[in-house]
Formats: structure tokens, sequence, C-alpha cells
């Protein structure tokens, strides 16, 4: 009987060990950075923000997905219209359909302005243009040919660029 029980207990404690494992993996493997027809299918045309809508440029946009309905977009706009002031602070949308961590940071589900400044920082703006969130960025000094905008999948989440820069997104 007591073999029994040992056996038992060990079968258990495997298929528990097991299926921590599957979801481990799960959600490693759950980022996907979204190209093509998938891409373009779900980056807005345009943004609204401060009074103005700006047109995507879809060369420079990007979206990935975090699990099967969980989805952070991307894109710079063209800012021609918009004052000097925004320029400097705002270059493009950035959206989540799901609570986010930016770099470890918390961000609610919502429609945002973003911008990487000068001083190694991203800022998140809401759609009046006030700051939301700041982070520091990193600076990916290994990149050979960046890129204005990119998403990225990594061990540690997803990496939100802006030429050499980057923040690390998580799911919550």
């Amino acid at each position: 009987m007591n073999n029994l029980r040992r056996n038992s207990t060990l079968v258990i404690g495997t298929l528990l060990f097991a299926c921590t494992l599957v979801a481990v993996v799960r959600a490693q493997q759950s980022v996907t950075v979204l190209t093509g027809a998938e891409l373009t299918r779900i980056v807005p045309p345009g943004f609204y923000f401060q009074g103005l809508s700006a047109a995507t440029q879809m060369r420079n946009a990007a979206a990935a997905r975090l699990d099967e309905k969980r989805y952070v977009i991307a894109g710079l706009v063209d800012t021609s219209g918009y004052a000097a002031d925004v320029r400097a602070k705002y270059e493009g949308f950035f959206i989540t359909d799901s609570p986010i961590k930016v770099n470890g940071s918390h961000l609610g589900t919502g429609a945002y302005g973003f911008g990487f400044s000068d001083d190694g920082k991203m800022r998140i703006l809401d759609l009046a243009g006030n700051q939301v969130l700041a982070v520091s960025t990193t600076q990916d000094t290994a990149m050979k040919r960046p890129r204005p905008l990119m998403m990225v999948k990594a061990a540690d989440g997803l990496r939100f660029y802006s030429g050499k820069d980057y923040v690390t997104i998580t799911a919550t």
C-alpha cells in the first residue's frame, strides 16, 4: 500500500511538473511579431493626437501578438502638421488592448502617443499630450542596421526599438 501511495505521489508530481513546464514554454513562445498582411490588417492608417489626425508611416509600423488575443501596436506618423513643441515629444502612436509592463512599469489598456528622447527616455502620452509614463531606454550597441521603429521577440519579452534604443514590453 505504501508503494502505491509513493508511486501515485510520484506520478502526480511528475504530471504537475510537466504541466508547469508546458505553461512556461507556451508563455515564452506566445509573443509573435506580426509581418506582411497580418501587420497591415491590424495597424491603423492614421492616428488622432492633440486635436489632429496624422497618417501612419506603414514602413515604420510594428505590431506583436502577446498571446492568442492580446496585441501591442505602434507606428510612426507624419507629424508635419504639428507644432514644433509637440513634434519634439510625439513620434507616433502606441496601442495596447490589455495591460502591459514597459521596462517593468505598468501601462493600462489604451491608445497613446509616444516619443523616444535624446536623454535616453521613452515617453508615453495620453491623447491630450499629457505624460502618462517615462522609462529609461537601453541602447543595443550590437545592432548593425537600426530601423526607425521595430519590435523584436526577446527572451525577456518583446523589445520595442527606436533606432538602437529600446524598451522591453511584457504581458501582465
